[in-house]
């Protein structure tokens, strides 16, 4: 028995060297798993100062709406504490914000100060002016810093329990990371439908590929995104039988989608953020789409995700399809021109 008792602290005290000394014999930290909801935001922030302008502009970009959902949802989830009680646990948060008036005026983001992953931005004033200058100058950076990370964290949860269907392989050579959670639905010369149950409804991602040449106008590029997503909805994606009338999914006409230029997979890409709804029917929810020009094999390859959860957020669920979406990778391999 003492000697399984002496065996046990030199196993422990192994453990404890290892932690705490790198191969070259430097000394490092070990730093816990950081911790926090997707798209969580911890502020740390005196009462006075959270209570006042500078709380008002942190929250005013911080928790800004998101754009293309059906009501009005924040940026972040923003969960204020202040400075006296951040400490222990709370400063494993994944994202955090700290907000200080102070005898320096600084604003800079930091990575991995106490947890892994973790990105910290700090923002510090002199005066009250000065915290609200650093918050307008810095708060894009630190909003892309948040969401990536919580993109990266996201995405290599997938790891864990990916789908091995190949379909979308065969049929437009690419590849996502697509959880097991969820099963193609539909497939068609072009066109893949993939569905997964969520809470009160159902998140869905589809795939269709277009000709090279289709946008040929910037001045009526948003005029043909709706062309292209209500003729592929008209086509593909019905909407519930109603005696005398024609359901299909389509874009809301009510509200003209957002378009933002960005690259996915190293490829020149368009998102579209939007309204979808069901034509002749109470159906709605928000979209996401990515028209990514693959000049390699003379196409636009399209892939989309949407969410329909009445009277529930939908935020983190079309986050969750922006993370699937944006692991897609074109194979090597060039494959048959479009026709």
């Amino acid at each position: 028995m003492k000697s399984r008792h002496l065996r046990t602290l030199s196993f422990l005290l192994f453990l404890a060297i290892l932690f705490t000394t790198c191969k070259d014999g430097k000394k490092v930290n070990y730093k816990p798993t950081s911790i926090g909801a997707v798209n969580s935001l911890a502020v740390v922030m005196d009462n006075e100062l959270w209570k006042g302008k500078v709380g008002d502009k942190v929250r005013e970009h911080f928790a800004a709406t998101v754009v293309g959902l059906t009501w009005e949802e924040p940026l972040f989830s923003i969960n204020h504490m202040p400075t006296q009680v951040f400490q222990d646990r709370s400063r494993n948060t994944r994202n955090i914000l700290y907000v200080q008036k102070d005898s320096v005026d600084v604003a800079h983001i930091k990575t991995d100060m106490y947890a892994l992953p973790q990105k910290v931005g700090v923002i510090k004033g002199r005066t009250e002016e000065e915290i609200i200058e650093n918050v307008e100058s810095k708060a894009d950076e630190f909003i892309n810093a948040f969401k990536n990370l919580e993109l990266t964290v996201t995405q290599k949860n997938f790891l864990k329990s990916l789908n091995k269907e190949t379909v979308l392989q065969e049929k437009f050579g690419i590849s996502l990371n697509l959880p097991s959670i969820y099963r193609i639905d539909v497939q068609k010369d072009n066109f893949v439908w993939i569905e997964r149950q969520i809470q009160k409804g159902t998140a869905s991602i589809i795939a269709y590929e277009m000709a090279g040449d289709y946008f040929k106008n910037d001045s009526t590029l948003v005029k043909d995104i709706v062309r292209m997503r209500d003729s592929i909805g008209a086509t593909y994606v019905p909407g519930p039988d109603v005696p005398n009338k024609t359901t299909h999914m389509r874009t809301e006409p009510a509200f003209s989608p957002s378009v933002f230029p960005t690259e996915i997979d190293g490829k020149e890409a368009i998102e579209v953020k939007g309204i979808w709804d069901i034509k002749n029917y109470p159906m709605a929810g928000p979209f996401l789409t990515y028209i990514i020009k693959d000049k390699e094999n003379d196409r636009i390859l399209v892939l989309e995700g949407f969410v329909f959860a009445p009277a529930t957020n939908k935020r983190d669920d079309i986050f969750q399809l922006e993370a699937i979406m944006k692991t897609v990778r074109f194979s090597a391999t060039k494959r048959q021109q479009f026709n």
